[in-house]
C-alpha cells in the first residue's frame, strides 16, 4: 500500500505541480484550491443517493458513505458547496533523517440535527534520499523508503548548488475536502 501511495505522490508531483526547486533551508510550497457549488435535484434516502445539478447544467448521482450523518436533513433545492485543497512542500530533510513515510488524517463533521458537512484532510510525509542529480539540473532521482525510485523535476536549476547525491528531500502531501450543505432562499414576490 505504501509502494502504491509513494507511487501516486510522485506522479501527483510530476503531473499536477510542475516542476518545483529547493535548496538548503528552502522549503518550496505549491497549493491549489477547486470550488464547485450544485444544487440537488433528487434524493433516495433508502439508497443513500443524492442527484446534484451544477451551474453548466451537468447532473450526477452522488453515493453518500453512510460515515456522512443527517442525509435526511438534505432536501431538493439545498445547495452543496465542495472545496478541494492540495499543496505540496518540498525542503530539505535534516541530516541524518532516514528515508521514511508518515500518514496523518484528521476530520470535523456536522453535529446532530444539522445539514450534513465537515471537513477531511489527508497528510503524508515522505522522506527520500537523492541517489542522482540530472548534469542539466533538471531533474533528481530519488530513492524512498522502500527503494522504489522516483523522479523530481526542478524549477530553478540554481536551487541545486548546495545539493550533493546523498542527500535527503522531504515531501509533504496535503490534501483535505469541505463539504456544506445550505438551504437556498427563494426571493419571493410581493
Amino acid at each position: 500500500m505504501k509502494k502504491i501511495f509513494v507511487s501516486m505522490l510522485v506522479v501527483f508531483v510530476l503531473i499536477c505541480f510542475g516542476a518545483v526547486s529547493f535548496a538548503q533551508g528552502k522549503k518550496v510550497v505549491r497549493e491549489r484550491v477547486t470550488t464547485k457549488t450544485a444544487i440537488v435535484t433528487a434524493i433516495d434516502l433508502p439508497n443513500r443517493l443524492v442527484t446534484i445539478k451544477d451551474k453548466d447544467g451537468n447532473i450526477t448521482d452522488i453515493r453518500v458513505s453512510r460515515e456522512v450523518k443527517n442525509l435526511s436533513k438534505v432536501v431538493v433545492g439545498d445547495q452543496i458547496k465542495v472545496k478541494f485543497y492540495e499543496s505540496l512542500a518540498v525542503k530539505m530533510a535534516k541530516p541524518g533523517s532516514s528515508p521514511s513515510i508518515s500518514k496523518g488524517q484528521s476530520k470535523v463533521e456536522s453535529k446532530p440535527g444539522e445539514k450534513p458537512g465537515g471537513v477531511a484532510a489527508n497528510v503524508v510525509i515522505v522522506v527520500a534520499t537523492i541517489v542522482e542529480i540530472d548534469p542539466d539540473k533538471t531533474y533528481v532521482k530519488l530513492k524512498g523508503p522502500e527503494g522504489k525510485m522516483a523522479y523530481l523535476l526542478v524549477e530553478n536549476p540554481e536551487n541545486l548548488e548546495n545539493v550533493k547525491v546523498g542527500d535527503q528531500l522531504e515531501v509533504a502531501y496535503t490534501e483535505s475536502l469541505a463539504v456544506s450543505v445550505s438551504t437556498v432562499k427563494k426571493s419571493g414576490k410581493k
